[in-house]
């Protein structure tokens, strides 16, 4: 493989291109318009195309096709099928209809689908999304698809997103036509999401069956050293991180994935990923396809990947920073201020929509961000506080007072001065980044950091795209019929008026300050500390209102949504318990009982030759206590467990007996063997510890 990244990127991708050069025009120019504007394909075109796919996929080592999905289990799925058909002389030819391509007919009833689909009613159908490239990986052709249920409901994470998106287009070009712009004839959202993960030695990874498990450690103290020192963040790569970033690159290179960013992050063993920013469903395929892509990478290093939210306590957790704005299709992004923002009345609309809808369905963001792993990240450790807020900044926030006050508001240019000499000034950015804050303004887009790293990016942006585009369409009933002479007097009272009503929604401060949750609840602002407090609201008037409105989901789509996470949240933690019992009755307390045996037999003899004897006795009542509690907890778990899974009724008061009765109890068993490691020593201890894992790479 040529080095020259620009002669093989995307080479394994049916792109524009490629498209070009393998359809016929009128087709070729179907497609485009497909893509870039959103407009039906002609379906006697499907042929043509599945023809083309299909030779230049053989050509690129390809056997076999699957229609790649997402449903709401959070990752991917697949099922590939050969291109070969058999022919009368008992031999075969390679063929790809139409119809293989636009639709598939998976089982529905196998997949997460809070009660859309059952056995008795198993169909489903995948469906091309002309939208987004083929690729070729492994020897498959992978054709990206929606999946739908036989009735005609999203049992997938990207048919919201591809609905949302033509939501956003057509409320964000009522806008547009308010300010005289003819030549925008669709808005698309644009994503960049910052993939952080950590990497371990899969010798240490298959010693510790809660990694293999559950995705993280459920046990573990913490080392003498952990990230205090600030050592880890952005530090030179280590050689053996350094090979798999390179090979990953190259990887997500050859299938188009637009990976620029590769770094050491703050905790031990933690490390990021980003990407260049791309239309939001594309880059919903990317990232799922780049976490799969970062997994296999690592296997062939010697390493696992961990994409779960807090594979360790007591450092930092890992996130997906959702960057998130607006670009027409003539090339102009929405959320510009520009040079003077407090002139820029069209960007100051489009920011009052968004202040306006963060602040009204501040539950739907939390609740696209919401899962049992993210529960352990948020709050903490450079993770934004479970609470919705808004950074905005210095100077759009004098901007937004100045307009509130009817005062004028002049941006000074600012020059960041080093002091030497023979270093160079340079402009001085508008906003500091707040990385305490869940929603912050970084210039030209809004930070979204509360998405967890594992999650999948097509549930955040479905529910960011529709609260705005309720927002803009909210704009453009009040102003569509304004004289055009009463116009900008008009506009301006309307946007005073939403930043009057809904300022409480900004913070510019210390997100982790015990201040800010005192200030928000004085605010009114929802603060739902877990998934379980969140979940709920999903089905709440107004968000079903939101969402029917714009076609992005239904009611019974949105309940069954309600009940997936709930489910996936209750098995969690009950999959997590599962294997605290398992491992504390099979290595923790036999390990103990061991050493205790050892500590007692050492006093006996120390005594017999009237030896003091008081350290090993001290040391092993202690172990002995502990070990004692560590038994006691784990019965006590077994106990509720038993009780939270017997509650299967009803989803939601099982998801609460996991959170409120289990999940203690969880901790009490963590706390006592994490004791028990401290003070045993370390050869006989029956895992990896943090020491071992996190500083092993």
């Amino acid at each position: 493989m040529s080095k020259n990244v620009a002669e093989y990127f995307a080479c394994d991708v049916f792109n524009d291109e490629v498209m070009k050069a393998r359809l016929p025009k009128p087709v070729y120019k179907a497609m485009t318009k497909t893509r870039k504007m959103g407009t039906p394909l002609d379906p006697t075109y499907a042929d043509v195309v599945a023809n083309a796919i299909k030779d230049w996929a053989i050509e690129h080592g390809a056997t076999h096709y699957t229609h790649w999905f997402q449903p709401m289990t959070g990752s991917t799925a697949e099922k590939h099928d050969s291109f070969i058909s058999p022919t009368d002389n008992g031999m075969v030819i390679m063929n790809f209809s139409g119809k293989e391509l636009v639709k598939g007919e998976p089982d529905a009833s196998s997949f997460p689908s809070g009660g859309l689909r059952e056995t008795c009613s198993a169909r489903g159908y995948t469906a091309w999304d002309p939208t987004s490239y083929c690729f070729v990986k492994e020897g498959s052709l992978y054709i990206p698809t929606v999946f739908v249920s036989y009735t005609g409901e999203a049992l997938d994470k990207k048919t919201p997103l591809l609905r949302s998106m033509d939501a956003l287009s057509q409320q964000a070009v009522r806008i547009l036509r308010l300010f005289g712009n003819t030549t925008a004839t669709k808005v698309t959202s644009t994503v960049g999401p910052e993939q952080e993960y950590f990497l371990i030695d899969k010798k240490m990874y298959d010693q510790r069956e809660d990694l293999i498990m559950t995705g993280r450690t459920l046990f573990g103290a913490m080392p003498p050293k952990g990230q205090e020192l600030d050592d880890q963040y952005f530090a030179n790569l280590k050689p053996r991180v350094a090979a798999y970033m390179a090979d990953l690159d190259e990887a997500l290179w050859k299938v188009g994935v637009f990976a620029t960013t590769k770094h050491n992050e703050v905790a031990p063993a933690q490390h990021e990923m980003a990407p260049v920013f791309s239309t939001t469903n594309i880059s919903t395929d990317q990232n799922e396809l780049a976490m799969e892509v970062m997994e296999k990478v690592a296997l062939k290093h010697g390493l696992v990947c961990l994409l779960h939210e807090k594979p360790f306590a007591g450092v930092n957790g890992s996130g997906k920073h959702n960057n998130w704005s607006m670009a027409t299709n003539d090339g102009q992004n929405l959320l510009d201020p520009g040079c003077t923002p407090m002139e820029n009345m069209q960007f100051l609309t489009f920011l009052c929509a968004i202040i306006k809808g963060i602040d009204e369905y501040a539950d739907l963001l939390r609740i696209s961000a919401s899962s049992a792993g993210n529960d352990h990240r948020l709050g903490a450790n450079e993770a934004p506080p479970a609470i919705i807020s808004i950074f905005m900044g210095e100077e759009l926030q004098g901007v937004l007072d100045a307009l509130e006050a009817g005062t004028s508001y002049k941006s000074e240019s600012k020059v960041f001065e080093i002091g030497v000499d023979a270093l160079p000034d340079f402009p001085k950015d508008s906003t500091d980044r707040n990385r305490t804050s869940p929603f912050a303004f970084t210039g030209n887009r809004f930070e979204f950091r509360m998405v967890g790293s594992s999650d999948n990016i097509g549930c955040p942006n479905s529910l960011l795209n529709a609260i705005v585009a309720g927002e803009l369409s909210d704009i453009a009933d009040k102003m569509e019929s304004v004289p055009a002479d009463k116009f900008d007097d008009e506009l301006k009272s309307l946007l005073v008026s939403i930043i009057k009503e809904h300022k409480r929604i900004i913070f510019n401060g210390n997100g982790y300050s015990d201040e800010w949750v005192a200030e928000a609840e004085k605010r009114g602002l929802p603060n739902f500390r877990s998934t379980v407090d969140c979940v709920p609201h999903y089905a709440d008037a107004k968000n079903v209102a939101l969402l029917q409105k714009f076609g992005v989901l239904s009611e019974k789509e949105i309940k069954a949504r309600m009940e997936v996470l709930l489910e996936n949240y209750a098995k969690t933690i009950n999959i997590e318990a599962l294997t605290m019992i398992d491992m504390t009755k099979k290595k923790y307390i036999p390990t103990c009982i061991a050493y205790t045996k050892e500590l007692c037999d050492a006093a006996a003899v120390k005594q017999s030759l009237d030896i003091c004897s008081c350290v090993e006795k001290e040391l092993a009542e202690k172990v002995s206590s502990l070990t004692k509690a560590a038994y006691e907890a784990t019965e006590k778990l077994e106990a509720a467990v038993a009780a939270a899974a017997a509650k299967d009724d009803c989803v939601l008061s099982m998801a609460k007996s996991y959170r409120e009765d289990v999940i203690p109890v969880m901790d009490d068993l963590r706390a006592a063997v994490d004791a028990l490691e401290v003070i045993t020593p370390s050869e006989k201890w029956p895992v990896p510890a943090y020491s071992d894992i996190i500083f092993n790479v």
